[in-house]
């Protein structure tokens, strides 16, 4: 490393070039991966749905709300390591950045392993406070008793894959979530069906997935040369580094899972058909709309250096080019949605409430995702830009003001009147989010703090093929990963 602190044979790939085609670069590539991932998640839904117990069916929606506490955790952490590295490396400090990553991934892992251990012994009291019972109850608790402790693997593969994204290997990164989702493929149908195993083969195949990504995204990460021994005397001052943002992106991200509690607590009252009803929309969203959540990954990077690098302007014009994108995904998924309803209702073996809150989601209130978008554009925005608080309050707003009232008036009506009230909070939110993003945009230059981060996290449609599309990506991607080793 030379006197300056920087390191040589190292460039801030998205400091130059379209921005358009940036965002559209690792956007595509992040959305394949995360795509696949969120089918086979789909696909769990769906075998368990086919075994013709709507009690297995409730206990996928019970214990999904509780991971989904777990995993915003880590995904808030992730946006922590990857907002800190990612400025670095667009000031041109790689050493800098890979000794910080490796403190934070070390704290994140140690973190992670306790969250794990605790939720396996709380398991049942959490599920009860959810209106799980009998049955349902039963079958949720083993499940996240056999899953909890393992987090910290599916915590080492985002970490690792995010600090993919910040150096540019796009292509590298969808991997990495592309192969932990072929072994849930093949595994799921196996251990569900084949062995009979049900919700417990289900919950092995989703193991031995979180096992392989998280080996593949150390791999990557040390190919990339961003991962090394941690050093004992760093620890605390990385940590706080990485803190400043992670913590309010923890808060943000507990946000949306808190507020799908109440959602499921609100179903619970109607019985188990309008949970799995619920369920099964919330498995589908993120397959559907995986461009949407893949933005928030793939924007941070891209926003990450050219703040590091001092290039308001560009900074401005992803934020612009993130949400062109996400208006033209939701609209054209709307359609074809609208159209092939019908077919999801089947496909989950939906009865009754469940098959009526299917049809409501398809015709309607999936046009509330635009402004779920919004909100996750926006929320990059504030990360990147050195406002972790505002995505922390305009998410717990959401999760909030955005939820309770509209989702306790509505449940007045039926289990359809709490999707719609759902729906109806996050319009609110999601406008004022992405409002005040742009606001924040044109004062870049004088209002930036010291310790602003840039980067953010999360974490198949047949219209194309996904071997023609898979092809497209790599094909743009690999000129990109290029420019940036």
């Amino acid at each position: 490393m030379s006197k300056d602190g920087l390191t040589s044979g190292r460039k801030a790939c998205f400091t130059t070039g379209s921005i358009m085609r940036h965002v559209l670069v690792m956007a595509g590539t992040g959305a394949i991966g995360l795509m696949a991932v969120f089918a086979v998640d789909m696909l769990n839904m769906v075998y368990i749905a086919h075994l013709g117990q709507p009690a297995l069916t409730a206990a996928i929606g019970f214990a999904g709300a509780v991971i989904g506490l777990q995993i915003a955790v880590s995904i808030g952490l992730t946006i922590g390591i990857s907002a800190a590295t990612g400025r670095l490396i667009g000031a041109g400090h790689h050493d800098d950045a890979r000794g910080t990553a490796s403190s934070a991934l070390t704290v994140t892992l140690l973190l992670t392993a306790l969250l794990g251990v605790l939720t396996a012994f709380a398991a049942h009291p959490l599920l009860c406070l959810l209106g799980a019972k009998d049955e349902a109850l039963r079958q949720a608790t083993h499940y996240l008793c056999v899953v909890s402790p393992f987090l910290p693997l599916i915590c080492m593969g985002m970490g690792c894959s995010s600090l993919m994204r910040v150096v540019g290997d796009a292509k590298g990164s969808m991997h990495i979530t592309l192969v932990g989702a072929v072994i849930s493929a093949i595994l799921d149908p196996i251990m569900i069906f084949g062995l009979h195993e049900g919700l417990t083969g289900a919950a092995i195949s989703t193991i031995l997935s979180r096992l392989a990504v998280a080996a593949l995204g150390l791999k990557g990460a040390l190919r990339h040369d961003m991962l090394c021994w941690p050093v004992p005397s760093r620890i605390l001052a990385d940590t706080r580094r990485v803190a400043s943002v992670a913590m309010p992106a923890i808060l943000t991200n507990l946000a949306t899972p808190v507020g799908g509690v109440y959602v499921t607590q609100a179903m619970a009252r109607f019985g188990l058909d309008a949970v799995g009803g619920q369920a099964s929309i919330e498995r589908t969203t993120p397959v559907l709309f995986s461009l949407v959540f893949a933005l928030t990954g793939s924007v941070g990077p891209i926003m990450a250096q050219n703040m590091g690098a001092g290039l308001y302007h560009r900074v401005r014009e992803t934020l612009t080019a993130a949400l062109k994108l996400v208006l033209v995904s939701i609209g054209v998924t709307w359609v074809i949605l609208a159209s092939l309803q019908h077919y999801v209702v089947v496909i989950f073996n939906a009865q009754g409430d469940g098959a009526m809150l299917i049809h409501l989601f398809c015709s309607l209130t999936i046009g509330s995702y635009l402004f779920v978008g919004m909100l996750f554009v926006a929320n990059a925005a504030f990360n990147n830009l050195g406002h972790p608080l505002y995505s922390t309050a305009f998410n717990w707003g959401r999760a909030t003001l955005g939820t309770v009232p509209f989702v306790w008036a509505g449940q007045h009506y039926g289990p359809g009147g709490v999707q719609l009230g759902q729906a109806a909070g996050v319009i609110i939110f999601g406008t004022l989010a992405v409002v005040t993003a742009f606001r924040v945009t044109r004062h870049l230059a004088g209002s930036v703090p010291e310790h602003a981060g840039a980067g953010v996290m999360a974490s198949d449609v047949p219209v194309i093929s996904a071997e023609s599309a898979m092809a497209e990506l790599d094909e743009l991607a690999a000129p990109l990963s290029d420019e940036c080793q």
